[in-house]
């Protein structure tokens, strides 16, 4: 310390400490930190090394980038039919395997019965009177009384479809009455299903009173002697009117699409009638949804009265 000039010593220390706090400064984010740190040349250093979507999430082809804009859609898109088919199944399949798991094989019964009704007329219809008794009690046709042919709906269900394999089909109908009844229940099932068969039926006396033309809705009379039965627009029904009250836009997808493409490929009878069928199972899902949303709202609105 020099002994002329104390003072000027004393001030040396206070001058050392600001000039590391300008430091520091600089070093942390002053005013000298944006030379030092975000400048025109750091921008253009970090600009280097980042690609040039890297801004939208951008990936480089050397993959040291972030995920490219693409790339994020198709996880998103992959994780929503993830999603979708998981939640399918769990509706479609899992939750009637459990009601099957703790009610046991009694909860089949429709899906037996329709079976057992299927194979049933089909071999009586092996032979000469058979097959008179089979058209007599489940024969339904275009051009019948319509008293008739309401009387005879509940049984045609039973009755295979001439131009139909039947062993192809009872699976079908195994699966449809099966997972119908497990989910829906005995009653709504009976109700989709004849439901779904009537209104082809009627839907066709329709269109054949409308005659040919109609932009190709109209039927020519001579479809009236076309024999209309089998358990095809019931089975279409209650695959549709599940997909709709479980919320499953593949199994519908699939189920519509299907006839639809039957009824460009194959033009017939059969192939408009599925097309009610899913169109009736349709409007028989909404409403149930709707009744359940009402009936949900006014569930809460009762508890908040209550609480």
């Amino acid at each position: 310390m020099s002994i002329l000039r104390p003072e000027v010593e004393r001030a040396r220390p206070r001058e050392r400490r600001a000039e590391g706090g300008r430091s520091a400064e600089r070093a942390v984010g002053g005013p000298g930190a944006e030379r030092a740190v975000g400048g025109p040349g750091a921008e253009r250093a970090v600009d280097g090394l980042r690609s040039p979507g890297a801004g939208d999430g951008g990936l480089r082809a050397d993959g040291s980038g972030i995920r490219p804009r693409g790339g994020g859609a198709l996880a998103r898109a992959a994780r929503f039919v993830g999603r979708t088919l998981r939640g399918e199944w769990y509706g479609i399949v899992v939750d009637p395997l459990r009601q099957l798991r703790r009610r046991g094989p009694a909860a089949l019964l429709l899906a037996f019965v329709a079976c057992a009704g299927v194979i049933f007329f089909h071999a009586i219809a092996q032979h000469p009177t058979g097959e008179t008794v089979v058209r007599v009690l489940g024969g339904v046709q275009g051009d019948l009384p319509l008293w008739l042919a309401l009387l005879r709906t509940p049984v045609s269900l039973y009755v295979p479809a001439l131009d139909l394999p039947v062993w192809a089909g009872i699976t079908q109908l195994f699966l449809a009455f099966a997972l119908a009844e497990l989910a829906l229940g005995r009653r709504r099932t009976l109700l989709v299903a004849y439901a779904a068969t009537l209104a082809g039926t009627l839907t066709v006396r329709v269109m054949m009173a409308m005659g040919p033309g109609w932009w190709g809705l109209g039927l020519p009379p001579e479809i009236g002697q076309v024999l209309d039965t089998g358990p095809s627009a019931a089975v279409v029904g209650l695959f549709t009117y599940l997909s709709v009250v479980r919320h499953a836009p593949i199994v519908f997808t699939l189920t519509g699409g299907s006839m639809v493409f039957e009824s460009i490929a194959k033009p017939n009878l059969a192939g408009r009638e599925h097309l009610i069928a899913v169109a009736a199972a349709v409007v028989l899902g909404l409403l149930h949804e709707r009744g359940r949303c009402r009936r949900k709202a006014a569930t809460n609105t009762q508890d908040a009265a209550a609480a």
